[in-house]
């Protein structure tokens, strides 16, 4: 019977003899969750726990595309297509494409994610040809104006991917866990970027039409799990890759919930975990909130949530609010001013 392992974590100041730091982080956790396909296990002490998936869970996370993981990170989102679920036309404008990019910045994103193709659910695929156009000329603009805050390609195809690290991105994050574009993984390992596998059930086409897992959390980790052996299997070191549950992605709203309760889960495959949840859906029908640009709120309170679960990188459009709060989270759990 295959075991897994979820750490039951604390960000209390007081902590027991024996209490282990989660991913060399701000969390920390003495007793873990033991979970199986057969239902829960019950508890077990940190201390007993095999001596692999300990050293994964306590080990701290190697810095990805300059980015330091012993501290929550921003990542900004910047959407240069006509036609995302929030933001679309917005900025695909190469002028507002890098106005934007500079405020997000200066809001506090400890990282921009460029996205030349809608993954919205119903979205259609675009061209490669396009979807560089719309990218990497924005992002080698940023270069060029002296722009050095990290930047991630947000893409599934590797001819895109290729073109952005060129361009000066630093991460790919692939929304397919390069499962859409087989060419992926090569590219990726033939450059010195980062990448990021994200977990999706279906294509932004065909993924909200019936949705359905047998154990929903196990069932997404198993899926990561294999896409980081692929990536590893190409060359591409764990240290190079951050993971994304996929929030939203070919889910529920009864999923989603189940998976952001468990997301401590996945701190055992040892890697950087990336929350995606600005604006969702799910966020506006839990908190009444129809337009996706009311759902600042509810986006604040479910990356506190992952804050105290340990999740390391938040991806939002509402940087300069987020920022805020994770600010005053810090100092609530750390004690003064961060």
């Amino acid at each position: 019977m295959t075991l897994y392992y979820r750490p039951i974590v604390h960000t209390d100041a007081t902590r027991p003899a024996g209490a282990l730091t989660l991913a060399g982080g701000w969390c920390w956790f003495s007793h873990v969750e033991v979970l199986s396909r057969a239902g829960a296990q019950g508890l077990m002490p940190a201390t007993d726990l095999p001596a692999e998936v300990q050293a994964r869970l306590t080990a701290p996370r190697a810095p990805l595309a300059g980015v330091a993981f012993d501290r929550p990170s921003i990542m900004g989102i910047l959407n240069v297509t006509p036609d995302s679920f929030s933001d679309g036309g917005r900025f695909n404008a190469p002028e507002a494409a890098l106005a934007q990019a500079q405020a997000l910045a200066g809001a506090g994103a400890d990282m921009l994610d460029i996205g030349g193709e809608s993954t919205r659910p119903g979205a259609a695929e675009v061209p490669v040809e396009e979807e560089i156009s719309r990218t990497a000329p924005v992002i080698a603009a940023l270069r060029a104006q002296g722009y050095a805050a990290p930047i991630s390609i947000d893409t599934r195809k590797a001819p895109v991917a290729a073109a952005a690290v060129q361009a000066g991105a630093g991460l790919v994050n692939d929304v397919s866990a390069m499962l859409f574009d087989p060419a992926m993984a090569a590219t990726v390992a033939a450059s010195d970027a980062a990448l990021c596998l994200m977990h999706a059930q279906g294509t932004p086409a065909t993924m909200q039409a019936d949705p359905h897992y047998d154990n929903v959390l196990l069932d997404v980790y198993d899926h990561l799990a294999a896409r980081l052996a692929v990536a590893e299997a190409a060359g591409i070191a764990r240290t190079r890759v951050m993971l994304d549950p996929g929030i939203g992605f070919g889910k529920t709203l009864a999923h989603n919930l189940a998976l952001l309760r468990g997301l401590s889960l996945f701190h055992t495959l040892g890697c950087p975990i990336l929350l995606g949840v600005s604006r969702k859906r799910f966020i506006g029908t839990i908190g009444g909130a129809e337009a996706a640009e009311a759902r600042m709120p509810g986006t604040l309170a479910v990356t506190l949530a992952g804050l105290g679960q340990g999740v390391q990188m938040h991806r939002v459009h509402d940087v300069a609010e987020i920022v805020q709060g994770v600010r005053l989270y810090n100092a609530i759990t750390k004690g003064g001013a961060q």
